[in-house]
């Protein structure tokens, strides 16, 4: 296989599910679809626990001593919230995702946006997100996107039968990010060590509790402002380390 495959799976099983979920939307009345959010919510926030979970591993402790971990994921979280904020990212995307509607069929579908938003924080979050692509660019395989890739379809399929277009929307964001990993490991190798894809994971996996929050109509978290976390954790954990 070709360097850039493993994006090149995940994009087509997206597209594949997105197109399964949004044809038998119709089928289902509105109490189904609500359970179909709810139980999306309730997968979405496993899937946040564990990606949370990376945090409990020995090798975050032994580098950066006891209590390091959640601290940086704390400072990370706050201090990229403020700046996602202050660049008003997640207006951004919404306004990038009302821009994408328009050349969709159901350009009428006011949860397209969401869709859009929540399947690419959702598909691009993760330690499979971020050593896949790496893994794929440094040509050692691309077995990490193909499973990411099964995860994906089966999650697209649900998102879709609720969010309709706009999840399919979300493998652009999908070619933008992995795209630009497997880039950087072809040309830069492993630039991030262990530690610090332990630590975005754990990071991502509290925005992926916030995209949970907001499916369950908890609390509508702004979490595409709290996107600039996933680039400050692995930085701490250099200054720190």
């Amino acid at each position: 296989m070709f360097i850039g495959s493993g994006t090149v799976i995940n994009i087509i099983a997206v597209l594949i599910g997105s197109t399964l979920g949004v044809f038998i939307a119709h089928r289902l009345n509105e109490k189904i679809r609500d359970v179909v959010t709810d139980g999306l919510g309730l997968v979405t926030g496993m899937i946040a626990v564990l990606t949370c979970a990376s945090i409990t591993n020995p090798l975050l402790s032994d580098t950066l001593g006891a209590g390091w971990p959640v601290l940086i994921v704390l400072a990370s979280v706050v201090v990229g919230g403020m700046l996602g904020t202050a660049m008003q990212i997640e207006e951004r995307l919404e306004r990038a995702g009302d821009r994408l509607k328009a050349k969709f069929s159901d350009a009428g579908s006011s949860r397209f946006t969401e869709g859009f938003v929540a399947a690419s924080l959702l598909f691009c979050v993760g330690a499979m997100s971020v050593l896949g692509p790496i893994t794929d660019g440094l040509g050692s395989g691309n077995e990490i996107l193909v499973l990411k890739s099964t995860l994906d379809f089966f999650a697209s399929i649900a998102f879709a039968s609720v969010f309709g277009w706009g999840v399919a929307a979300s493998v652009l964001t999908i070619l933008v990010f992995q795209g630009s990993l497997t880039a950087l490991g072809y040309v830069l190798g492993n630039f991030m060590s262990e530690v610090q894809v332990l630590m975005l994971s754990a990071t991502g996996g509290l925005l992926i509790l916030g995209i949970a929050l907001r499916l369950l109509n908890i609390r509508q978290i702004p979490v595409g402002n709290m996107l600039p976390a996933l680039v400050i954790a692995p930085v701490l954990v250099a200054i720190v380390a």
